[in-house]
């Protein structure tokens, strides 16, 4: 379970970056991911979500 707390934090770590080192370019990616059809979106979350667990897969070693 703290696996799980560890990762969320450092997902809440990365975001924060993000919009801290660049607010005018994340604005941007979100105004043009609220311009897109949901089904894109949702296509695009299913690839990131995929490639994360892959990713975990292989760091993790299982």
């Amino acid at each position: 379970m703290s696996d799980l707390w560890s990762a969320l934090c450092l997902v809440a770590v990365l975001e924060g970056l993000f919009l801290f080192a660049a607010p005018a370019a994340w604005k941007r990616a979100a105004e043009q991911l609220h311009a897109l059809p949901n089904r894109h979106v949702r296509a695009i979350g299913g690839i990131v979500v995929g490639a994360g667990l892959l990713a975990l897969f292989l760091v993790r070693g299982a």
